[in-house]
């Protein structure tokens, strides 16, 4: 007989594994945020004290490192996590995510609910950058559990449910 856990390892397949390398937030929407060490995320909230924390579907956002070196490249710059107005920065491509996928890092688990976004008028980083990346390649997500999320954690991308 199966044992549960292997049943789950059959059905759930991870599409990517990494670390946590940056946690930004901002207390206002439109900006490059402030990084920091670790942060609370709140189950269907999102990161305290963060402006795009709310009861919505985009709660937390993600880009990958890859995303970060493309615009280096492109402006002939350093671009620093959280410039683009991320919340978390993971060195694991999120090119293969889908909605609907799961995430999770440290002690909390997330939705993914969008990808990329429309860029609103005025938008600081479209104004400093002269591109949005979020626009494109942003993955936007829910918070299903809470918890505590500290640079290094790990990052662990499943198909989803």
């Amino acid at each position: 007989m199966m044992r549960y856990s292997q049943k789950m390892d059959d059905e759930i397949k991870c599409k990517a594994k990494g670390k946590v390398v940056a946690i930004s937030i901002s207390r206002e929407k439109g900006v490059s945020k402030e990084n920091v060490y670790n942060v609370k995320v709140l189950k269907n909230y999102g990161i305290e004290g963060d402006a795009h924390a709310g009861h919505w579907h985009r709660q937390i956002s993600f880009l990958d490192t890859d995303t970060l070196k493309m615009v280096q490249n492109r402006l002939g710059r350093k671009i620093l996590p959280g410039e683009l107005a991320e919340n978390i920065t993971v060195d694991v491509s999120l090119s293969d995510v889908k909605v609907g996928d799961i995430m999770i890092a440290g002690q909390c688990v997330f939705e993914v609910t969008q990808i990329g976004k429309k860029c609103h008028s005025g938008c600081a980083i479209f104004k400093k950058i002269g591109d949005c990346e979020m626009r494109k390649r942003g993955i936007f997500a829910r918070v299903l559990k809470g918890g505590l999320l500290h640079i290094g954690d790990e990052v662990i991308v499943l198909d989803r449910l």
